[in-house]
């Protein structure tokens, strides 16, 4: 397999005039855009960078953040993305980690690095604000020869876990993996040469930098979006006659609830895909009547490895994340064992592990044996997600080990109450967790956002009148103004365990015995 640096010069030999990459009024075809690269690359280099030094960017999706990431493929320096977001701690601490030979930041991002300790030790790269140099300084470098290219087996990306059980993890990624997850990527989603994708997905993190490196390989054209505004995010797919989408479940959410969603002409999106969370019926169908899409993916992985399964009609197979991707083969174990061999049987509920074997996966975390020694086993991945396979041999997800809830001595999957209680037209969001209670060991608690004001009593029935077993159906409901999410819409049941967040004016209150009552 042909490295990453090899795969975008290709892109710009086939079709150098096709347009490869916009941000605004910015726009680049591959041929030029690659020259542009080369120019960054040959600045990295004359900056001290070598291959294998690790570049840690804390950049929003632009232009100059793509040409970046290129640019470190082409020397095999490994580029660091981490969130915009991140506070100053979080920063020094990526930067000690991965041993950081230069950072780049720009203006929404340079208060936060000029508070670090770290960061003023090494060169930093500015993207609008000041900085030892900018990206303009880099472009005007001499170019990188074209015979100076990173090696398949090099690390390509480090991406840091989001760490919401502590500090991240670094996942090295080298350029095999990451071009064959891409190319996976593409023929799971039906690709199709000159796609049109919104880069709104975080180049931080997985989705972001697939959907970058996906349109390369088939020459497809990345529009950037700095951060997701529905507004916005309605004008570009009109403006700039997206093709694609690659979204988390919420930014879905948030498109059909906006005001303009039905002015907006959006007829040039053909193919839908979401992956991050799960996204529960009754939006799956919400997506689908608004957008009639010729494709309609489920995407189930991670930063590990990328793909885990794929469903590839989720609008008719609600809750299914479908069967192993084309790399890939996967188990369900049976839950608190260590041996792939263990295996659950149909319809039971267990650990979901993934063969290490896959073209897409990593070789183990950035120097944290600790990590390894915990998920790497036999050689499979132990992705600490919970599941079970149907007759079919679909997959369907139940949670995360750890957040299994046991009530009485029972098993309880917080999803699968999710995915009853989510069909209550006035339910907005619902997340499900397990609070300490002195008799039952954990109360099934379920958090709400809700359109309107709606009683605990009518809750309480409708999950009653439901094919919910009874002793799953929660004894205490709290309303919220927003379920607590990370960047990338993943819920952070921790916050909700510890009492992190905020009630709305109906604060809490429980079922017990069937009866609603203010806690």
């Amino acid at each position: 397999m042909i490295d990453l640096g090899r795969t975008l010069l290709g892109a710009a030999e086939r079709y150098p005039d096709w347009e490869a990459v916009v941000d605004g009024p910015t726009r680049w075809t591959y041929g030029k855009w690659f020259e542009c690269v080369c120019h960054v690359a040959g600045g990295l280099v004359e900056l001290g960078l070598r291959p294998g030094d690790h570049l840690v960017t804390i950049l929003k999706n632009r232009w100059q953040t793509a040409s970046l990431h290129w640019a470190c493929q082409l020397t095999g320096i490994v580029i660091t993305p981490i969130n915009w977001r991140a506070k100053p701690g979080e920063i020094d601490f990526v930067l000690s980690d991965a041993e950081a030979k230069a950072v780049a930041f720009e203006m929404a991002t340079e208060v936060a690095v000029n508070d670090t300790v770290l960061g003023s030790k090494m060169p930093r790269i500015a993207v609008g604000g000041v900085g030892d140099l900018s990206f303009n300084d880099l472009v005007r470098c001499s170019p990188i020869g074209i015979t100076e290219k990173a090696r398949t087996q090099d690390i390509s990306v480090m991406l840091y876990t989001s760490g919401t059980t502590g500090r991240g993890k670094g996942v090295p990624r080298s350029h095999h993996a990451e071009r064959a997850s891409s190319m996976a990527h593409v023929v799971q989603n039906k690709y199709c040469q000159g796609e049109r994708i919104l880069g709104v997905m975080p180049l931080y993190h997985t989705m972001g930098v697939r959907a970058l490196l996906s349109m390369t390989l088939i020459n497809g054209c990345f529009v950037c979006q700095s951060h997701f505004d529905a507004e916005e995010t309605l004008m570009l797919v009109e403006h700039e006659r997206i093709t694609a989408l690659f979204l988390v479940p919420t930014l879905y959410h948030d498109l059909l609830a906006h005001e303009s969603f039905g002015s907006r002409d959006l007829s040039s999106v053909r193919k839908l895909g979401f992956a991050g969370a799960p996204m529960q019926g009754k939006l799956l169908r919400r997506v689908h009547e608004a957008f009639k899409p010729e494709v309609f993916v489920n995407h189930y992985g991670s930063s590990e490895i990328y793909t885990f399964s794929v469903e590839t009609n989720a609008s008719q197979n609600p809750g299914s994340v479908g069967k192993a991707g084309v790399n890939q083969r996967l188990q369900v174990i049976k839950i608190g064992s260590e041996d792939p061999e263990e295996c659950a049987v149909v319809g039971e509920t267990g650990q979901i592990i993934a063969d290490l074997a896959s073209d897409e996966a990593f070789a183990g975390y950035w120097r944290r044996t600790d990590a390894d020694e915990n998920s790497l086993r036999g050689g499979w991945y132990f992705t600490g997600d919970t599941g079970w396979f149907d007759d079919n041999g679909n997959l369907f997800l139940a949670g995360r080990v750890d957040d299994m809830i046991i009530a009485g001595g029972e098993n309880i999957s917080p999803v699968e109450i999710e995915n009853v209680i989510s069909a209550h037209p006035e339910v907005s969001e619902v997340a499900v967790v397990g609070l300490a209670d002195e008799r039952w060991g954990q109360r099934v608690t379920a958090f709400i956002k809700a359109r309107n004001v709606i009683s605990p009593d009518e809750l309480d029935m409708f999950c009653r009148n439901s094919d919910l077993a009874d002793f799953k159906r929660p004894r205490d409901y709290v309303f919220l103004d927003e379920i607590p999410k990370s960047p990338v819409g993943k819920v952070l049941r921790r916050l909700l365990v510890s009492g992190d967040y905020r009630t709305d004016e109906r604060a809490s209150v429980n079922t017990e015995d069937g009866k609603a009552t203010l806690a």
